[in-house]
C-alpha cells in the first residue's frame, strides 16, 4: 500500500522563517541608510566646494580690479601685465631685468621694483585681503637655451639654478627698500623665492618656444581658497 507524503509546515518553520524575512528587511533598511548618509555627506562637500569656488572666485576678481587699478597706467611702460586667471604680475622683458647669464638686477628693474612693489605690498597686506594670503610667491623663468656644448638636461640644471639666483636676489632688493621696513616680518613670513628653470615655457600660437617672452619674472599670490579646497577633496578621500 503506498503512502501519499504530504508537507506540512509546523508553527515551529513557520516561527523560523518570520525572523530571517525581519533580519533580511533590516539588513535592507541598514544599507538603505549608509547611502543616504554617504549621498548627504557628498552633497555636504560639493556644497563647500562650491561655497570655497564662489568665495575664491570673487576674492581673485576684486583683487584683480584692484591690481589693475592700481597699475593700469604703468604696466605698459613697465613691460608688464596682470592675469586674472592666477593673479600673476608678469614682467615680460627681459631686457629690462637682468644681463644674459645674470642674476643681478639691472638699474631700470630696480626702479620698477622701488615703484611697483610697495605699491603691490600695500593692497596685499590691505584688510581686505590680509587674511587670506597664504603666499607671495617670486617666480624666475628662463628660456631653454644655454650654450651649444650642453645637453638638455645640463641646460635645465644650470637654468634652474640662474633662475633661483635671480628670484633670491629679486627677493633681496625688494625686502631692502626703506618704504617697507614695517611690512618685514609680513614679508619675511608669506613672500618665498621660487626659481623654475624653463618648466614653464611660453609658446607661440603655432606651440613653438617663445624665447624672449620665456625669459621672465612673476609675482603670484596664493590663497587660502587653494588650501581649503585640497582640504575637501583629501577629506572625500578618506
Amino acid at each position: 500500500m503506498s503512502r501519499s507524503l504530504t508537507h506540512v509546515s509546523s508553527p515551529a518553520a513557520e516561527a523560523h522563517w518570520i525572523p530571517l524575512s525581519d533580519l533580511m528587511t533590516g539588513l535592507m533598511m541598514m544599507f538603505l541608510l549608509i547611502a543616504v548618509v554617504y549621498m548627504v555627506q557628498i552633497e555636504a562637500e560639493s556644497r563647500k566646494m562650491k561655497e570655497v569656488a564662489v568665495l575664491y572666485d570673487e576674492l581673485r576678481t576684486k583683487l584683480y580690479e584692484d591690481l589693475s587699478r592700481e597699475f593700469a597706467a604703468d604696466l605698459d611702460r613697465w613691460g608688464a601685465q596682470i592675469s586674472k586667471e592666477n593673479l600673476t604680475v608678469r614682467f615680460k622683458e627681459p631686457e629690462v631685468l637682468f644681463a644674459l647669464g645674470s642674476s643681478e638686477l639691472k638699474p631700470r628693474f630696480k626702479e620698477i621694483l622701488d615703484d611697483f612693489f610697495p605699491r603691490y605690498v600695500r593692497i596685499l597686506t590691505s584688510d581686505k585681503y590680509r587674511d587670506s594670503i597664504t603666499e607671495l610667491r617670486i617666480e624666475g623663468h628662463t628660456s631653454s637655451v644655454w650654450t651649444s656644448s650642453v645637453d638638455p638636461q645640463q641646460s635645465y640644471f644650470l637654468n634652474m639654478a640662474l633662475s633661483q639666483e635671480r628670484t633670491r636676489s629679486t627677493l633681496q632688493y625688494v625686502m631692502s627698500i626703506p618704504s617697507l621696513k614695517g611690512d618685514i616680518k609680513w614679508l619675511e613670513q608669506f613672500a618665498t623665492a621660487n626659481g623654475l628653470s624653463f618648466s614653464k615655457l611660453v609658446r607661440t600660437p603655432d606651440g613653438r618656444e617663445d624665447r624672449a617672452a620665456s625669459q621672465r619674472v612673476e609675482f603670484r599670490v596664493v590663497t587660502d581658497a587653494e588650501r581649503r579646497i585640497a582640504r575637501i577633496l583629501e577629506a572625500a578621500t578618506r
